[in-house]
C-alpha cells in the first residue's frame, strides 16, 4: 500500500461525539411530526444519509417541514454539547503537523459543519470543509469528495484515505476509488459492512498514525 497524500475525514462521530444532539433534534422532529420516538440506539444504527437523502423516506410531502424543525432544534444545542471523541484532536494536528492533505467530507448541513470545526479551532488543520449540500449530490456519492480534492493537485484515487466510521464511508471511498479506512471501535465483519468493506480498520488514532509512519 502507497503512502497517502491526502486524508479526508468523516465528521460525526468518526472525529467528534455528535450522538447527544442529533439524537435530540431528531425527537424533537419526530413528536412535532407525529412519529414514534426512537430510542439513542435507533437513532444510532440508521442516521446514515443527508437529511435532503433520508427526510423524503421518513416524512414524504412534508420532509422540508421537518427539516426545518430539526435544523432549529439542531443550532439551538449543537455547539454547547459539541465533545471531541479522544485522540481526535491530537491525531488532526499530528496529521497536518506531518504535511497531509486533509479535508472533511461530512452529510452534515455545510454551514453547521463549518460552524463546529471552528468552535473547535481546527479549520486551520483542514484544506477543505465540505457538508451536505455544498457539492451536487451528498455522501455516499463521489461529488463531495471530487470538490474537497479540487485546486488540490491530488486526484481521487489510491493516494486519498477516506477515514469513517460507517458504511456510507466506506462506499463513498469505494465509489470515488479512495481507500475505505474504518476508525472506531467497531468490527469490520460487522453485517454493515458487508457490501462495502474497508481496507483497512483502526481501532483508536494512534495505531492509525504508527501505520501510517511505517509506509
Amino acid at each position: 500500500m502507497r503512502k497517502p497524500q491526502a486524508l479526508i475525514f468523516d465528521w460525526d462521530n468518526t472525529l467528534v461525539d455528535s450522538w447527544p444532539s442529533i439524537h435530540q433534534a431528531l425527537t424533537e422532529t419526530l413528536v412535532a411530526m407525529g412519529h414514534p420516538v426512537w430510542s439513542l440506539e435507533t437513532t444510532q444504527e440508521r442516521v446514515r444519509l443527508s437529511l435532503r437523502d433520508s427526510f423524503p423516506k421518513l416524512f414524504g410531502e412534508r420532509w422540508t417541514e421537518a427539516r426545518q424543525i430539526y435544523l432549529d432544534a439542531f443550532r439551538a444545542i449543537h455547539l454547547e454539547q459539541l465533545r471531541p471523541l479522544p485522540g481526535r484532536e491530537a491525531l488532526v494536528k499530528d496529521l497536518d503537523a506531518a504535511g497531509y492533505f486533509l479535508a472533511i467530507v461530512s452529510n452534515k448541513t455545510g454551514p453547521l459543519l463549518r460552524l463546529e470545526v471552528e468552535r473547535l479551532g481546527w479549520e486551520p488543520h483542514f484544506r477543505r470543509t465540505i457538508g451536505a449540500n455544498d457539492a451536487a449530490a451528498d455522501k455516499p456519492r463521489r461529488e463531495p469528495v471530487d470538490m474537497a480534492l479540487s485546486d488540490s493537485g491530488i486526484e481521487a484515487g489510491d493516494a486519498v484515505w477516506f477515514v469513517g466510521d460507517t458504511a456510507v464511508d466506506m462506499e463513498c471511498a469505494h465509489n470515488s476509488g479512495c481507500v475505505p479506512v474504518l476508525l472506531g471501535d467497531f468490527d469490520p465483519a460487522l453485517p454493515e459492512f458487508e457490501e462495502c468493506k474497508p481496507l483497512l480498520a483502526f481501532h483508536d488514532c494512534s495505531s492509525l498514525f504508527s501505520h501510517l509512519r511505517t509506509l
